[in-house]
């Protein structure tokens, strides 16, 4: 699995536990409903910065979200 997989695989779980539409999701963070869609089906990269806004919001680690740890 490579890191684009484990990103929209987490954002989605992560997205999911919070009970967030993917629209909420983006207003939270500034990003349209598109860009989580996209996301969280791996048809895209991402930016650093989206990767930061995301991890932020989640409050977890960079790492976590590309998969390099299994801790938040």
């Amino acid at each position: 699995m490579d890191y684009k997989d484990f990103f929209s695989k987490r954002v989605y779980e992560l997205r999911k536990q919070r009970g967030l539409k993917q629209s909420e999701l983006g207003a939270e963070v500034g990003l349209s409903h598109k860009s989580i869609s996209t996301i969280e089906s791996a048809q895209s990269s991402t930016s650093i910065e989206k990767l930061i806004l995301l991890a932020k919001f989640f409050d977890v680690s960079t790492d976590y979200l590309l998969g390099l740890k299994d801790e938040p």
